[in-house]
């Protein structure tokens, strides 16, 4: 059988890491950079998965050992159905990959829904439940303030218990192409190659019907808002607040917000820069979190 472009990538991302079972879980893992180097710890995004950071990974590992998996549910990693797809359940799994590896210590940076998954990670630090010692946390484009965030339509039709299986059913990758493209804060620089990618990983082992079992993250953070900002509110390592100013959907005053009760916390603005700053212009993200990171090391 005759691989397309995208299968092709998707199965060369694959070949760069490797599995590992956690909680009973299929994981993927891809690490990258001297373990010498301080651990750099990521956790992606929603709906995609590790590979939104390709094209910074290279230039991260000349200065950290990158780890990152894909989160249950999600690209490479298994989708089971016989799973909560809790964020809180999310972040367990981080942590035990973690100490699989045998980490200790780590910078953590999360985009999107990692945001979340890492605020959950922070709660657990703060009640001293969390093995890894934090040295820093980046938060990049994520709706952690759920009530200022401007959500798409069809993240609100997918956590509906009746809707959301019928549009995860129906959805068109023309459709999704569209959605995402409109992400960027110049659709122009949305490479087709990316969003390809994206596609094929959503529908690998069938991972496309479990986007609603998934989106119900969206009501966790209602559920768990004074536990995850009260940490963050308490935080007590140093935070960086790196986002894409014309996100349309982690719209910019979540991210003042952020600067506003996150002690001693940066926030650095990517002026022309959508939700996905590291695949719009990887030179100009990756400049960022480094410059922070270095700061921290």
């Amino acid at each position: 059988m005759v691989l397309s472009n995208a299968q092709t990538l998707l199965e060369n991302w694959k070949e760069r890491g490797r599995y590992l079972t956690i909680a009973e879980k299929e994981i993927f893992l891809l690490t990258a950079g001297d373990e010498k180097n301080p651990p750099l710890l990521i956790l992606h995004g929603f709906p995609s998965f590790s590979y939104d950071f390709h094209a910074v990974l290279a230039t991260l590992s000349e200065h950290f050992f990158v780890v990152i998996h894909d989160h249950p549910g999600f690209g490479l990693s298994g989708k089971p159905l016989d799973y909560s797809y809790s964020l809180i359940e999310q972040a367990e799994v981080a942590i035990a990959l973690w100490q699989e590896l045998g980490i200790r210590r780590g910078h953590l940076l999360g985009h999107d829904y990692g945001t979340s998954v890492a605020s959950e990670i922070l709660a657990r630090r703060e009640q001293g439940s969390c093995p890894v010692e934090l040295e820093s946390v980046t938060l990049c484009n994520g709706s952690v303030h759920i009530e200022l965030s401007k959500l798409l339509i069809t993240q609100k039709i997918l956590r509906n218990h009746t809707f959301g299986p019928i549009l995860a059913r129906l959805v068109s990758k023309r459709f999704t192409d569209a959605r995402l493209r409109n992400l960027w804060g110049d659709k122009s620089r949305a490479k087709q190659e990316d969003l390809d990618v994206l596609w094929e990983a959503a529908n690998y082992r069938d991972g496309r019907m479990r986007l609603p079992q998934i989106s119900q993250y969206l009501r966790e953070r209602v559920t768990f808002w004074h536990r995850w900002i009260g940490a963050l509110e308490r935080l007590d390592i140093p935070a960086h607040i790196l986002w894409g100013k014309k996100d349309p959907i982690a719209v910019p005053i979540i991210a003042q917000q952020l600067e506003k009760e996150i002690p001693n916390s940066q926030l650095t603005w990517l002026n022309d820069l959508g939700h996905y700053p590291m695949l719009e212009d990887p030179d100009a993200w990756a400049s960022a979190a480094l410059a922070f990171l270095e700061r921290h090391k």
